[in-house]
């Protein structure tokens, strides 16, 4: 079994925030494709619902990763599973940079989806585990923060270079490449926080491993994530087909810059969560959520850009406040030699929320169009926030 260590506690001052650089490193890959998807389907001719598959297909590998090795790094350490989270990052890039075909898209993305599997447990745990006494709070923000500012980041990065740069469809992939090799350099400078290492480590199906102690905090913080990541998951998968078909704006910076905006304001809503308090925090959020969810709606309705922007920074920052309250009341009831399996569990639940009503919205368009598509989800998830808001107004959890 598992166990940290006090040893490498002198270097962790430095430690954290250079877990956090890789974190947001990694997962700035999982988005970098977001605001190129219309580039794709002008050259291969693929429908809506086809970019929507496509995005699901990352996160079947993420769900995967997830329960497959969950709990990988508790047992061979947090170092080496870092590695291999960017060595994937980097076969997915590779994909993109040389894509083929609708099979390389498949591939690349797939790819992306394990490496996100992997940072999502191991590399949250990292930051945490590096933060000096007094810090661990700041390392939680740093933790989150650095997981939605790396998903901003990535649209944001590469519908700049698509949109002013030549080959618009290879330089954001030689660029995070680049961003790769730096992130793998401080990984080996990282201390290990794993002391006692299992031998001959085999893969095996995990399924959703929740200590009965956890399960309480456990399931509320659940719900509550995978309504966010629902949102979340509607900006980084249709949205930019929202606005270059519905709004009629094709400037693919700009493109770029709105699904940023929704990130933004998540990271913004978890850097709030210290004063609003984590029971507050997470029905506080959905209900916040709920009203970003009515922006979208309208913004469809009138064909506006900035009521459309206004729903992300409104959904945005709701889908912070929960995170963050979950992931803090997740990550302290957890026992240590459990946590990163547990924190992986609740990713599962995330990326659920992130990809099936996604897949669902294009399956819509087919019959009935984009807008009323778009509609249609906002109204479905819009009751799923309120419903669970309301749930955890009057049960919010009591973590241990």
């Amino acid at each position: 079994m598992s166990r940290t260590t006090d040893a490498a506690r002198p270097k962790r001052r430095l430690g954290y925030p250079a877990a956090a650089v890789v974190f947001a490193i990694g997962m700035a890959g999982t988005t970098l494709p977001t605001p190129l998807y219309g580039l794709y389907r002008e050259q291969l001719g693929f429908s809506e619902l086809m970019v929507t598959v496509v995005f699901a297909v990352y996160a079947l590998g993420v769900i995967a990763t997830l329960l497959l090795a969950g709990n990988v790094s508790d047992e061979a350490g947090r170092r080496p599973v870092l590695l291999a989270a960017l060595c994937f990052s980097a076969a997915s890039t590779l994909c993109f940079l040389f894509e083929g075909g609708l099979p390389a898209l498949f591939a690349g993305r797939l790819l992306s989806g394990f490496a996100a599997g992997l940072l999502s447990g191991a590399a949250t745990v990292t930051v945490m585990e590096l933060a000096p006494p007094g810090r661990v709070a700041r390392a939680g923000l740093a933790a989150t923060a650095a997981n939605m500012g790396g998903l901003g980041c990535g649209p944001l990065l590469s519908g700049l270079l698509a949109e002013y740069a030549p080959s618009p469809l290879r330089l954001p992939f030689v660029v995070h490449l680049a961003l790769i090799a730096v992130a793998a350099a401080l990984t080996c400078l990282l201390p290990e926080t794993v002391t006692s290492r299992v031998r001959g480590l085999r893969l095996r199906p995990q399924g959703l491993a929740v200590p009965p102690e956890v399960r309480g905090v456990f399931a509320a913080s659940a719900l509550a994530a995978f309504v966010g990541f629902s949102l979340l998951g509607l900006f980084t998968a249709v949205a930019p087909a929202f606005v270059a078909e519905t709004l009629d704006v094709h400037n693919l910076a700009l493109t770029g810059l709105v699904v940023f905006s929704v990130f933004l304001a998540s990271t913004a809503g978890q850097a709030l969560m210290g004063r609003v308090g984590e029971r507050r925090a997470l029905p506080g959020g959905c209900f916040v959520l709920v009203g970003g969810l009515v922006l979208v709606g309208v913004s469809l309705l009138l064909a506006s850009l900035p009521v459309l922007v206004a729903g992300a920074l409104c959904g945005g920052l709701g889908q912070g406040l929960a995170f963050r309250g979950a992931v803090t009341a997740i990550s302290a009831a957890a026992p240590p030699e459990h946590r990163a399996a547990t924190v992986s569990a609740f990713f599962v639940i995330a990326y659920l929320g992130i990809s099936v009503p996604v897949v669902g919205v294009g399956a819509l368009t087919l019959g009935i169009g984009l807008r009323n598509a778009g509609l249609t989800f906002s109204g479905c998830v819009l009751a799923l926030a309120l419903g669970v808001g309301l749930y955890l107004a009057r049960r919010p959890p009591a973590p241990r």
